[in-house]
């Protein structure tokens, strides 16, 4: 017997005889810029135990634009809470919200209750404070509960396991375009990208703490969608390049199906890469982040997309385009990563300051903004071109090869400040390092950006 199913045969044999089974609502998020309304679809009992921590159920980062929290009916006791973020939250904030109104569906995961719980959901408002959006009860134990099989377990690889499920962080690495001939290339590809994720602090310290699974749902057509190119495929996961009409920003909105497949394994977060070569991916705290596998900078988009989705960190650039509105109020954001606060009293990151560090923090932004934006232009050119991918890496390479150099010069270069410029905005907002995996296509995360990731870490594993 293959080594691998050997393994996740041995998981299985253990979710069978779980006490705690994972739960799923899934609900629609119905609404537009003024105005939002959330409505229950079904609750389902996912085939699988809940693979998280069965003490660590309580959210103390509180990351992400929405949170919800899982309450005893009786009593009123919190059994659980996570914050997250959603296809809905970036929506809102685009041009077409301020048109139509659009419906999403989406879920909430947690270990299953014994008895009737209230279910909360809060979203931050133009303060970043949580305040209540939607209530609603739901009896775990009701005759008409979805109960879900596990269609792919079959499929399921056993990438990286290192122990439990409930005492690991779970990372599921779902394929989207593979054809049968293909799935050998999928399971390279997820190992390959599993390497450079280890290869890359604070994950390579903290290995240990990980399992990493790997499932590709077959299709007859390889590759996924890109409207922009009137190229599209009806994929297993519905992932498709142009999100919100951002040629690079790749997504799926087809929750339920996404859903149904990833039950089939045990997982905290998922990374879904596409079989594609062009440039793309995307990552949203607590959902999914995604990457094009083919891509030559597939390590980068694999590891600064779940830094979105994993640790909720916000991006650092600001002189590329993106698809929905930056902020307009210059308050302080929930990303750890980002400021808009100089004091130094309550900068987030002041201890790993030097006191003789100015604020903010002198480097060439000039120069590379007079850089930045002449490449933008030939980038868009390019896409707009529709030239060969080959002539977009080599302009990726180039301009990564300009910044860096002129970092290399600059009096701050590899310390902890508050340089300006971060969070989709050239002024009012600061990352703490001059470079970082969320600001340039680099290979690493600053120290601010490793602590939020470890932090995450500790609330889903036991160590």
């Amino acid at each position: 017997m293959n080594k691998l199913v050997a393994i996740f045969g041995l998981f299985l044999s253990w979710a069978t005889i779980a006490q705690v089974q994972t739960l799923r609502v899934d609900y629609y998020h119905t609404g537009d810029s003024q105005q939002e309304i959330f409505s229950l679809d079904s609750v389902v009992v996912e085939p699988l135990a809940w693979p998280g921590s069965k003490s660590q159920v309580l959210d103390d980062l509180n990351r992400g634009k929405y949170r919800f929290i899982i309450k005893d009916k009786t009593s009123k006791q919190v059994l659980f809470t996570r914050s997250y973020s959603s296809i809905y939250g970036e929506w809102e904030t685009t041009g077409e919200a301020k048109k139509i109104k659009r419906t999403f569906h989406e879920s909430l995961r947690f270990p299953m209750p014994d008895k009737e719980v209230i279910i909360e959901i809060e979203k931050r408002d133009a303060k970043h404070q949580f305040q209540n959006v939607w209530t609603t009860e739901i009896d775990p134990n009701h005759y008409l509960n979805h109960r879900e099989s596990a269609g792919y377990a079959e499929q399921v690889i056993a990438i990286e396991h290192n122990g439990d499920p409930k005492n690991k962080v779970d990372l599921l690495i779902l394929g989207d375009g593979y054809t049968k001939a293909e799935l050998s290339k999928f399971k390279t590809t997820a190992k390959e990208l599993t390497e450079a994720l280890f290869a890359t602090s604070p994950f390579k310290e903290n290995r240990k703490n990980f399992n990493v699974w790997a499932l590709a749902p077959l299709t007859k057509e390889s590759g996924v969608s890109r409207p922009s190119t009137g190229t599209y495929h009806d994929s297993p996961l519905g992932v498709t390049y142009d999100a919100f009409g951002s040629e690079r920003y790749v997504l799926t909105s087809d929750n339920r199906n996404f859903r149904r497949i990833a039950s089939s394994a045990p997982y905290d977060f998922v990374e879904i890469i596409v079989n594609n070569d062009t440039y793309g991916g995307g990552g949203i705290y607590g959902l999914y982040s995604t990457a094009a596998a083919n891509s030559d900078w597939a390590d980068y988009l694999f590891i600064h997309e779940f830094g979105h989705h994993f640790a909720g960190l916000a991006d650092e650039y600001y002189t590329s385009s993106v698809a929905y509105a930056a902020p307009t109020n210059i308050i302080e954001p929930y990303e750890p990563n980002v400021t808009a606060l100089l004091n130094g009293d309550t900068l987030k990151w002041q201890t790993k300051v030097n006191k003789q560090t100015p604020l903010p923090t002198p480097w060439p932004k000039q120069e590379y903004e007079k850089h930045s934006y002449e490449y933008q232009q030939i980038r868009g050119q390019l896409r707009k071109d529709n030239k060969p991918e080959s002539e977009m890496d080599k302009l990726f390479h180039e301009n990564q090869r300009i910044v860096e150099g002129m970092f290399s010069k600059a009096e701050y270069n590899n310390v902890i400040g508050a340089f300006e410029g971060a969070n989709y905005s050239a002024k009012g907002f600061y990352r703490s390092e001059l470079n970082c995996i969320m600001f340039t296509r680099t290979d690493d995360f600053c120290d601010v950006c490793q602590q939020g990731i470890v932090d995450v870490i500790k609330l889903y594993s036991s160590q």
